[in-house]
């Protein structure tokens, strides 16, 4: 099997199903000495494939002081690191001070992306996000929590008068507040996907109005990875209103570069 070169290899995982990895974030695990696994968000699948020598540590219990040295002395042992993350590593990842500290220390990275949670549900949903007429903006968002405060200028209630497709990240545990800011401006049937370990083999999806999605958080007793759509694209997973609509991209009526108008052929 082919090494690869002494670095980090910053991995997003995806939300959960192993088959959701890229194919280079795959080929690079199998490839790896070192691995360094965020435990309590990475199903133990996603490690199948990697080489029966490789070095697995777990971070789930570790902290920032604790990955980062390790990180640098493998790859200073010229060995080859990968820095296992959950979902995709521009949203909510904890990466940004990683890759500070590296290059401080001149060690080598590279990020090789993971798909977000977000567009996991939908193609479970089998919803589109962003439909002609109806939805043009998809807004991903977090309500301020213990561990990270959310600038005022994103202040959720004022992110939700666009009335946009709104993707919320880490907030089960404030649902009650983030469903009144959104009440602001939301009519409360709209719908909302509450999305439970989405790529998981236990995952979940509840299908509500927003007026009941504290309830159902709270019913199913939901506190972590857990992702709520709020949308009304999602009318047409649940049959409403008779939705039809469709892009001007394939449309016969439509030219472009690559399918001029028969007129001007």
């Amino acid at each position: 099997m082919n090494s690869i070169a002494p670095a980090v290899y910053i991995i997003g995982a995806g939300p959960g199903a192993p088959d959701l990895l890229t194919v280079k974030a795959l080929k690079i695990l199998q490839k790896a000495d070192v691995i360094i696994v965020a435990d309590s968000l990475v199903p133990k699948q996603m490690l199948e494939s990697v080489r029966a020598d490789a070095e697995i540590i777990r971070s789930g219990n570790k902290t920032l002081e604790e990955i980062v040295p390790l990180m640098i002395e493998r790859v200073r042992s010229h060995k080859s690191v990968v820095r296992l993350h959950s979902g995709d590593l521009t949203l909510y990842s904890a990466i940004h001070e990683q890759m500070q500290a590296l290059k401080e220390a001149s060690i080598p990275f590279e990020l090789i992306p993971g798909i977000s949670a977000f567009q996991a549900a939908a193609a479970q949903l089998g919803v589109e996000l962003t439909i002609p007429g109806l939805v043009q903006t998809i807004i991903l968002t977090r309500i301020s929590g213990r561990a990270s405060a959310v600038p005022d200028s994103e202040e959720l209630a004022s992110l939700a008068a666009h009335q946009a497709s709104l993707c919320l990240y880490l907030s089960a545990r404030h649902v009650e507040a983030a469903q009144a800011k959104l009440l602001k401006h939301y009519s409360a049937d709209t719908p909302v996907a509450v999305c439970f370990r989405i790529g998981w083999p236990d995952e979940k999806i509840w299908l509500v109005d927003l007026d009941k999605m504290a309830a159902t958080t709270h019913e199913h007793n939901l506190i972590r990875t857990t992702l709520y759509l709020i949308s009304p694209a999602l009318k047409t997973a649940l049959n409403r209103d008779g939705l039809k609509t469709r892009s001007r991209l394939y449309h016969p009526e439509h030219s472009h570069l690559f399918r001029p108008h028969p007129s001007i052929v």
